[in-house]
């Protein structure tokens, strides 16, 4: 018979969900060797708006125990996503957004998505580790880092990559097929 209460709000339907996507979201990029740009785009845009509605239907939960939370991706796991995904992007790599988070909100911003779909690994991959501890309060610590970070890091990273996604996919003569210029 299991410890876990049936009325566990860390393991509730919301949650496993948003670790069933975070997982596959990241084991994608862990294995990219073999997968070319247009893999990659292709998976992207279809994983991060499904990523982004799982983080948004989570639940609101004050961890007991916040010194129960943990990081786990390195400084050097990180710069191993940034540094695949850069070489596979190229010189697709970078372009201009208008980001809300800076102080002067019209003046455009070089971004990376190699930097920004790394980030987004780097948060997820800590979600996956903590609720794999499988505590309570590692679960608690989890859900509550995913859900600020999802306001204020991953999330935005979601809203400024995916216009270029959709470009880079559709109106790109290099990589869209014929049939879709």
């Amino acid at each position: 018979m299991s410890d876990k209460p049936i009325d566990d709000i860390t393991l509730s339907k919301p949650i496993i969900e948003m670790a069933t996507v975070a997982n596959e979201f990241c084991f994608f990029f862990e294995t990219l060797g073999t997968k070319d740009k247009q893999t990659i785009l292709e998976f992207s845009q279809r994983i991060l708006p499904l990523l982004y509605l799982k983080g948004s239907l989570l639940p609101d939960i004050s961890p007991k125990y916040p010194e129960a939370n943990e990081r786990f991706v390195t400084e050097e796991q990180w710069q191993n996503i940034f540094t695949m995904l850069r070489d596979k992007f190229g010189k697709d790599d970078e372009y201009w957004i208008i980001d809300p988070l800076y102080i002067n909100e019209t003046e455009p911003l070089k971004a990376s998505l190699s930097e920004n779909i790394a980030d987004i690994y780097q948060d997820m991959k800590d979600f996956i580790m903590l609720m794999q501890k499988n505590t309570l309060p590692a679960r608690e610590n989890a859900i509550s880092e995913c859900n600020d970070l999802m306001a204020n890091h991953w999330g935005y990273r979601i809203g400024n990559i995916f216009n270029r996604i959709h470009h880079l996919i559709y109106f790109d003569e290099e990589i869209s097929s014929p049939n879709n210029t």
